[in-house]
């Protein structure tokens, strides 16, 4: 399995830590985030990550910023990414197992860093159920190529 990891200066710590422990797991890990705890931009690396993840060449990505929220949000913004905020384990096993994310996210002025490993854990252990869960899918990707829902329930 190979994965990108990206932050911005908030989250440098975070991204070694974790791209640390990814390793440790036998993961390849692409990094793609900031080094400089300066300012810096979270869109470039929410882009970066996404468009890897969007072409293939990575598996899945993992964004840090101050919140997540930001950095997910770019991501969002790239065609086929479903990159979810997750602040616990569960939310982040619910995400790929009915959401098929292909990108988590978590903030660091919001968890621990320990609490980051487990959500992280969590979303790759977990497996997409498929089913009533991929109907949904397959609708989020209309909203995304047109821009509009034919179906409302």
């Amino acid at each position: 399995m190979k994965l990108a990891i990206g932050n911005d200066h908030t989250g440098v710590d975070y991204k070694l830590a974790i791209k640390a422990h990814l390793e440790e797991r036998g993961i390849e890990v692409i990094d793609c985030g900031t080094q400089d705890r300066g300012k810096s931009n979270y869109p470039v690396y929410g882009y970066k990550v996404a468009r890897m993840v969007a072409d293939k060449e990575v598996d899945g990505g993992v964004l840090i910023c101050g919140t997540g929220i930001g950095i997910s949000l770019a991501a969002n913004k790239v065609k086929g990414i479903r990159a979810c905020v997750c602040s616990e384990p569960y939310s982040a096993q619910l995400a790929k197992r009915h959401n098929n994310a292909n990108i988590i996210a978590f903030g660091a002025r919001v968890v621990g860093i320990e609490m980051a490993r487990m959500i992280v854990d969590s979303w790759l252990d977990a497996r997409f159920e498929g089913g009533r869960h991929q109907k949904r899918i397959d609708m989020i990707t209309e909203i995304e190529e047109t821009g509009e829902l034919k179906e409302t329930e």
